[in-house]
């Protein structure tokens, strides 16, 4: 298989692939019985509740698995599959034995205290559990800090409010710490709710716990408002954040059509992925340029932003740009020359959007062809801080109560989320092996830059680079997987509006 023993080890104990006819491949999550011997179960406490007992087939059946792609070939292989989520008809704790604990990491995202308020209402609602603690300030309070105890009036009215009742952190992370509190405590099932880099950490502690051999499910619930979360659909908050940009773009369009050759700029979140950008971009219809991360760009010159941006003011009147925080940074760390990094490992990143205002202003200022006006809008921090929209409320709400089900029936070191809309129970080492981006041979994209009419600003170097890149089978921009992004054509020698050395797009 192309790994090391000491990987292939560490990859058999997060995740198990079975594999059956026509090419299907169940890479399934771990279970408390594959290291623990001759563990009882009990009957499902939903099986009398009064809610559920009306439901037909609320149970999952064991056999049921997701495929990751729902696009296939008639003559090709079923592909790879994963556990569906939800409840079982046995359960492997007694709800009087459960002692949870729930801890938040990374950044702020709409949506943290609703996935907080409906685990701990899961938790006592539907299984009877009644001890559940808050591990306060992230990875480091499992040592560090007292805990909060949680029931449902404490948690009642949380998903109103912004932020996360339990305080985060960014780093903090002792594996053998945490695993000596968890166990001195008692606790037996584990809620983790935070990005890659906390989820990075959360299999850490699941291999640890592994080791010891305790009786400790570990469950994660994927969180960033970026939505680089790889395998799944999108994850929580992500719908959150497009609505609330569309504030900031709308007001940009009001400060730049107000004066003559107004501009106005916005800057979003997305460190490594556009996808905030991106459909915050589609959903305005009044963005002109849309600049992100995986997609290079470059300023002076033929085919150039600044060309571009001259063009739209002749044209127009004014024009609105908005980018993604991670876009242009190998221009903006040309002349700094700083590199550093946060607690979590993440690459400190500079103000693009100020860096660009700048340059823009700068530009137009020389050239004194035309003056402008421009404004600068930066609503990270106003979107980072909302709470969840209805819809990722009711998201939330799924992903809390899936893993939920998921502890309860035994599994562990999995991370809860959709695949081609259903939820599923996903390894983590499938989650934290790459982050999501958005494709630039894409048909989302393609249909950014029709929206826009912005060129492309690549070359056919950057587009075969791309391709290449897409490799794995990987989410498609719409939100389902798919790998059918190479019918992108490349013409080798124009882009969009005819200028040479530029690559343009075609689509079947």
């Amino acid at each position: 298989m192309g790994l090391s023993s000491a990987a292939a080890a560490a990859n058999s104990t997060q995740m198990k692939v079975v594999t059956g006819v026509a090419g299907y491949v169940l890479e399934d999550v771990p279970h408390l019985s594959d290291y623990i011997e001759n563990l009882p179960t009990y009957p499902n406490p939903l099986r009398s509740h009064p809610a559920y007992a009306v439901v037909k087939q609320y149970f999952v059946n064991m056999d049921d698995t997701v495929p990751q792609k729902v696009v296939v070939h008639k003559d090709g292989p079923r592909g790879t599959h994963f556990r569906r989520g939800g409840a079982r008809q046995q359960v492997y704790f007694e709800s009087d034995e459960v002692h949870a604990c729930i801890v938040t990491c990374g950044g702020l995202c709409p949506g943290l205290n609703t996935v907080i308020r409906e685990i701990v209402c899961g938790l006592y609602h539907m299984y009877g559990v009644t001890k559940i603690l808050g591990i306060d300030g992230g990875y480091r309070g499992f040592y560090s800090k007292n805990t909060i105890t949680l029931n449902p009036k404490v948690v009642n009215d949380i998903h109103k409010r912004g932020g996360t009742i339990l305080g985060t952190s960014r780093g903090g992370h002792d594996t053998l710490k945490i695993v000596d509190s968890i166990q001195d405590r008692g606790i037996n099932q584990v809620y983790i709710i935070g990005g890659d880099g906390t989820q990075k950490g959360a299999a850490v502690i699941y291999e640890e716990i592994r080791r010891r051999g305790l009786k400790v499910a570990v469950a994660g619930i994927p969180k960033t408002i970026d939505n680089d979360i790889p395998v799944i659909d999108k994850s929580f908050g992500f719908d959150t954040a497009v609505e609330e940009a569309q504030r900031a773009i709308n007001a940009a369009h009001v400060e730049a059509e107000s004066v003559e050759n107004g501009i106005g700029v916005v800057k979003l979140m997305g460190r490594y992925s556009g996808f905030i950008a991106m459909h915050a971009t589609l959903a305005s219809r009044d963005v002109d340029c849309c600049l992100i991360p995986e997609s290079p760009f470059y300023l002076e010159g033929n085919g150039g932003l600044y060309e571009f941006i001259e063009k739209r003011l002749k044209e127009n009147g004014h024009m609105v740009i908005v980018i993604a925080e991670g876009a242009g940074q190998d221009l903006v760390t040309e002349s700094l020359q700083m590199s550093q990094q946060d607690a979590s490992g993440n690459k400190l990143l500079q103000d693009v959007g100020l860096w660009i205002s700048h340059k823009i202003k700068d530009h137009f200022a020389r050239q004194q062809k035309m003056a402008i006006t421009l404004k600068y809008i930066d609503p990270t921090y106003m979107i980072r801080a909302i709470p969840s929209n209805a819809s990722d409320n009711v998201y939330c709400t799924l992903l809390a109560q899936s893993a939920v089900h998921g502890a309860m029936a035994g599994f562990t070191g999995f991370t809860v989320g959709l695949v081609n809309t259903r939820h599923t129970y996903i390894p983590f080492n499938r989650v934290i092996e790459r982050q999501n981006k958005v494709v630039i041979t894409d048909r989302m994209w393609a249909r950014l830059l029709s929206s826009t009419n912005q060129p492309s600003f690549l070359s056919t170097k950057n587009v075969a680079y791309a391709t290449e890149e897409e490799e794995p089978p990987t989410q498609s921009s719409e939100g389902g997987n798919c790998n059918d992004s190479k019918t992108a054509v490349v013409a080798e020698n124009a882009d969009l509006h005819g200028e040479p050395e530029m690559g343009s797009w075609q689509w079947y």
